[in-house]
């Protein structure tokens, strides 16, 4: 793990392992201001700017955003409730915090026909022939 230069978190060792030096990578990093009075809880700081950090290799400066990963940040938060504030379905404990996304993710790539793709993303790469049934995932859960 490695910090950058203001203290935000890296985690290049994984992506090193995984891709060697075959890889572009970059991070966009999103500067906030102040929050504003009355508001904190419920509304974030007001964006003031971005600032890019190439990483490794070449990466595209026209490629470089925030978008899959933030998309994919709404769709858990939309189908797990325990990332919704103001309801008391979260984890007390990290290891059902962790099963909690295990299945989601389970669920999301292998079990759910996705409208763009007319497939489950894991047949769409190749990683599964047939779409898993929900009580195939929940058996698993037992191993």
């Amino acid at each position: 793990m490695q910090l950058t230069s203001d203290g935000h978190k890296v985690c290049l060792n994984a992506v090193i392992d995984a891709f060697a030096d075959d890889i572009d990578h970059a991070q966009l990093v999103k500067l906030y201001g102040q929050e504003s009075a009355g508001q904190k809880h419920y509304s974030p700081a007001q964006g003031i700017g971005v600032r890019t950090e190439s990483a490794l290799g070449n990466p595209d400066p026209k490629h470089i955003s925030t978008s899959c990963v933030e998309r994919q940040n709404l769709t858990m938060r939309m189908s797990t409730r325990r990332f919704t504030r103001l309801i008391n379905a979260f984890s007390t404990k990290v290891k059902n915090h962790a099963a909690a996304i295990s299945l989601h993710y389970m669920h999301y790539n292998f079990c759910r026909i996705h409208q763009t793709l007319r497939v489950t993303p894991a047949m769409a790469a190749g990683i599964s022939g047939h779409v898993s049934s929900v009580a195939k995932l929940i058996a698993l859960l037992g191993q």
